[in-house]
């Protein structure tokens, strides 16, 4: 099936038509909107009068006259100084709504014309560390952006740049060594086992690391010999790589995330092409020797004395930093995976970092007009005294904590209302999962991205205001509705009928959809994916309230209003799913 035409477009196009009739020589954008006065308001008619050295209410009066109502647009009145009222027809609302309604899971979404290939680097946890509630947004974020970007046609190409390289794993390695068998296999050991083991292994690594002299110098000939290759020390390092993954993949699974492990792509990935890397940047003399280290300055950034800012890509002692991978992934991203955009879902306190990374590889000819980077950076997530979350005694919240005590609040919550919906014990525990990682997943993404927000799980839980609860209940509401109907009605779209004021505003509000997710693909904000849904469950809060359903006045009311609430569970079910979280059939 075609790609449905939104009402806006359809609008659009013939208000820029008459315009067109009007002003011959105009390009201006009718700046169409939704309003509360009228379905759309058209602002673009005072631009384009200024321009014109014309009085914009007459101008706006000449371009009505232009305009054939009728078909899809029903009235247009012209307001204050030049604004133009748009109302559509009954008709026109339904009939795009059953378009899309025919379109099956697309919704009558049309896909990018030209979509390009992105790749996503987020959810970056270290090796051998248990992740924190700062991983969380990264996770989050990505695995977001990700869902927008694909259902909008766009390839996306996942990679988790995990910590699994550097000098803490020649102490882990040097301390294995010593005291073989300390690691029990991968295969043989669960997620919260595998982190136990690593978390031993590394407290008492570290203890004899700062006591013994000896150790520390051995543990530093062990990251040379890592760096190099050594067949013993790489495989003790991988035995830490895949323990940390089988930890990694029972995190990411209670976020209800799918990881793919050709998607893990550390630091060590890039190891050997770094001196490529550093070699390429002196030959184009985009980097130059500074005091024995090879640097990249910028003139524009400047520290606290003044002085430029170096991007350190190599070391005076020859050993290579972040900067060093980061440039070589980019290198890796654009020459083997022939990336058009590359984004970053990193902290934005590396705002700087990835700012100067990026200029240098755009000096290298890596990054250009035709293949970009964006750093994604996020804000802190907070306790409720607003400041960066800890535990009471001070400590970094361990995800898995979070995540779990979100899930057994979220579970008392559906536990309340389990007997009125008749759910077993079994649905009583999924559907508290559900509900538990869809609210910490929505109070983060409902977020500006490059904001901090406060983490309040009882807040989150609630079935009142802005949360996925709320959303999640008017999807089970409507599954409810469509299942008391069963045989008796079934969801039809007429036409014919007219339309009272609130089933205008949701069939309104439902046509939005698409342009809305395409917006915020673009943009990189799922926030505004997320406040869309919220104000649409609002409208089926307040359609329940002014339109009776199943006692509507006729039978081909009742039709057209099961037909409305399928297709707004349908939109409320897809857009959640591109944010990544679940809508239960029944809370």
């Amino acid at each position: 099936m075609a790609p449905v035409t939104s009402l806006s477009d359809s609008v659009n196009q013939q208000l820029g038509s008459a315009i067109s009739a009007t002003v011959p020589e105009a390009s201006a954008d009718p700046l169409l909107r939704r309003s509360d006065r009228a379905d759309f308001q058209a602002n673009g008619i005072l631009a384009l009068a200024k321009k014109a050295k014309a009085n914009p209410r007459d101008l706006a009066t000449q371009v009505v006259s232009q305009i054939v109502t009728g078909d899809v647009i029903k009235d247009v009145e012209v307001s204050g100084p030049g604004f133009l009222n748009v109302t559509i027809t009954d008709r026109a609302i339904t009939e795009t709504l059953a378009a899309r309604y025919e379109d099956g899971d697309r919704l009558g979404v049309p896909l990018k014309d030209e979509p390009g290939t992105t790749v996503i680097d987020y959810a970056q946890p270290n090796v051998a560390k248990e992740m924190h509630v700062g991983h969380l947004r990264s996770a989050v974020i990505g695995d977001a952006l990700r869902g927008m970007l694909d259902f909008t046609g766009e390839k996306t190409i996942g990679r988790h740049h995990i910590g699994d390289w550097g000098t803490q794993f020649g102490m882990l390695i040097q301390y294995l060594i010593e005291n073989p068998g300390e690691l029990a296999p991968p295969d043989e050991v669960d997620g919260e086992q595998a982190m136990s083991n690593l978390n031993r292994v590394y407290k008492a690594s570290r203890v004899v690391f700062d006591s013994d002299e000896e150790f520390k110098e051995r543990a530093r000939k062990r990251v040379v010999a890592l760096q190099s290759g050594d067949k013993e020390t790489l495989e003790l390092w991988q035995q830490f790589v895949d323990e940390s993954k089988v930890y990694f993949y029972s995190v990411f699974e209670k976020l209800d995330m799918e990881i793919r492990d050709e998607e893990i792509v550390g630091e060590s990935a890039y190891n050997e092409g770094m001196p490529e890397t550093a070699r390429l940047l002196e030959e184009m003399g985009v980097a130059v020797r500074s005091e024995g280290a090879l640097v990249v300055f910028f003139d524009e950034i400047r520290g606290k004395d003044d002085q430029p800012v170096p991007l350190i890509v190599q070391k005076a002692d020859g050993g290579f930093g972040y900067p060093a991978s980061d440039l070589t992934a980019i290198r890796n991203r654009v020459s083997e995976l022939h990336a058009t955009t590359l984004l970053y879902v990193v902290d934005v306190r590396q705002s700087l970092h990835f700012k100067m990374v990026f200029e240098a590889a755009r000096r290298a000819g890596w990054l250009s007009d035709d293949v970009t980077a964006h750093n994604m950076g996020y804000g802190t997530v907070l306790g409720a005294d607003g400041k960066p979350f800890k535990t009471r005694e001070g400590e970094t919240v361990k995800l898995e904590d979070l995540l779990d005590e979100a899930v057994e609040r979220a579970t008392a919550v559906v536990r309340e209302k389990a007997e009125k919906v008749g759910l077993t014990e079994e649905e009583i525990v999924e559907n508290g999962r559900y509900v538990g990682i869809g609210a910490v997943k929505y109070a983060d993404l409902s977020t500006s991205p490059n904001r901090d927000y406060k983490f309040d799980l009882d807040q989150m839980v609630s079935l009142n205001g802005d949360t996925s609860v709320y959303l999640q209940y008017a999807y089970a509401r409507i599954q409810s509705i469509l299942r008391k109907a069963g045989e008796s009605a079934t969801p039809t779209a007429h036409p014919e009928l007219e339309l009272a004021p609130a089933e205008r505003a949701l069939g309104l509000h439902l046509d939005a959809f698409g342009n809305t997710v395409f917006e915020s693909a673009a943009e990189y904000a799922p926030h505004k994916l997320a406040a869309y849904l919220y104000q649409l469950a609002s409208h089926l809060t307040t359609f329940y309230d002014q339109c009776p359903v199943l006692k509507a006045d006729t039978p081909e009311q009742t039709e057209n209003r099961l037909f409305l609430v399928d297709l707004t569970a349908r939109t409320l079910h897809k857009g959640m799913a591109l944010l990544g979280i679940r809508t239960p059939e029944k809370l």
